[in-house]
């Protein structure tokens, strides 16, 4: 029920019209992936999907900002069921070996999803300090490797940049656009540049779409 109710709260404050390129009803398993610009992002994207579909999603998170106090810690958990990454190391606060921390995140996700679930991820990985969308860090072509079973459906994300910019902890209500596109077409032997150009290309198609 609590999960119900912070859906309806968030589509509420941000108001978003939800646009499908793809079944809303689909059963297989998902990676969403989307512009990144705003702290709701995931609230929102996970909070359009149907309630059947939305039970099975888990958004992709940084554990060092969802677990730093208690209130946090039980979103993450218990409403959003989050796969929380390690950005830094819990001892010292510093950044880890880039690469090596890559990998064991990517591992990680791949492992999470099981044979049930589906993940959001946000290959900018950080948040656009102007709503723009940056280029893809080289994770989603990884996890797209090491999950093929599961579809790749890209979606953009309008103005929750302004609903929640960054900086601030309470939002404004204001509408905004959440847009689902068809499902990304794998193709045999692409190279990784390759791969995240054309994932790029088809969010920002979306922002065109809008």
């Amino acid at each position: 029920m609590m999960a119900t109710f912070v859906a309806a709260l968030s589509r509420l404050v941000t108001g978003p019209a939800v646009v499908w390129h793809c079944d809303p009803h689909a059963t297989g398993q998902r990676i969403y992936f989307a512009n990144h610009s705003s702290h709701l992002d995931f609230v929102v994207l996970w909070a359009s999907l149907p309630a059947a579909q939305r039970r099975a999603v888990r958004p992709v998170a940084g554990r060092d900002y969802w677990e730093r106090n208690a209130v946090r810690r039980y979103f993450a958990r218990a409403i959003f069921k989050a796969v929380l990454v390690e950005r830094h190391d819990r001892a010292t606060g510093e950044v880890p070996d880039r690469a090596a921390a890559a990998r064991q995140a990517i591992d990680h996700m791949a492992r999470e999803m099981g044979s049930t679930h589906s993940l959001i991820v946000f290959p900018e990985g950080t948040r656009s300090a102007n709503g723009e969308v940056g280029p893809f860090k080289s994770g989603l072509y990884h996890l797209a490797a090491a999950r093929p079973d599961a579809e790749l459906v890209p979606v953009h994300l309008h103005n929750l940049n302004r609903v929640l910019p960054r900086g601030e902890s309470l939002p404004v209500p204001m509408l905004s656009r959440v847009t689902f596109g068809a499902p990304l077409a794998p193709a045999a032997g692409e190279p990784k540049e390759t791969f995240l150009t054309r994932a790029r290309a088809a969010v920002l198609a979306l922002k065109e779409d809008a």
